[in-house]
């Protein structure tokens, strides 16, 4: 397999932790989520968001559709950050990794553009890419085709020296399709594992 010369991280669910669901049960309960979330395309909703559609405008409207749940459909914009955890450790320690041993790191990742100054405000690790590929700045979200295609573009680097790895399976046959390398991600310890494979990362220290 040809060598890797760029590896990319898709952030949600891969360095942060994308579980709204999560943070409505903890706020709302998990009858009344349930029931939001079944009476609400709150994945429409946020998928609009990514394709760069104003932050607070889209919710808001949103929210004033639904009047039986605009409280609730606001917090997605009031308490969005909330939404963004945990901190996935070995993933962030893989991207400074790689970045100390001199392999260019990128993100390609569906987010807002509001959303994504939030984040990095609250987690400067994200502003540590070499690159950023950010859908909402380009107005096409995985998985297009054409999203993939301007990383290639913008980096110069052939397909197949690229290693990606997102933690849904259609983004990942996506990046195959074009002949990326890929690591669906669905366990935090292997994926530095993989990277620890391929000879991007040495073997950590025993004690």
């Amino acid at each position: 397999m040809p060598a890797v010369q760029a590896v990319i991280f898709d952030i949600g669910n891969v360095l942060l932790g994308w579980q709204p669901e999560a943070f409505f049960d903890g706020v709302i309960g998990p009858d009344r989520r349930r029931a939001l979330f079944a009476q609400v395309d709150l994945d429409a909703m946020n998928e609009r968001v990514d394709l760069g559609e104003g932050f607070r405008d889209i919710i808001h409207r949103t929210a004033d559709s639904h009047p039986g749940w605009a409280h609730e459909i606001r917090l997605w914009h009031d308490r969005w950050i909330e939404m963004l955890t945990p901190v996935m450790e070995p993933s962030v320690a893989a991207l400074r990794a790689l970045r100390a041993a001199g392999v260019p790191v990128f993100a390609l990742s569906n987010f807002g553009g509001p959303s994504f100054e939030l984040a990095k405000n609250r987690y400067p690790f994200l502003a540590e890419f070499d690159m950023h590929f950010i859908s909402a700045h380009h107005r096409m979200i995985k998985p297009d085709p054409r999203f993939y295609a301007l990383v290639e573009q913008a980096s110069g680097l052939a397909p197949e020296s690229l290693l990606f790895t997102d933690d849904r399976p259609e983004n990942i046959a996506a990046a195959a399709a074009r002949g990326w390398q890929t690591h669906l991600f669905d366990d935090p310890a292997a994926w530095p594992a993989r990277l620890r494979a391929e000879g991007l990362l040495k073997a950590p220290d025993r004690a």
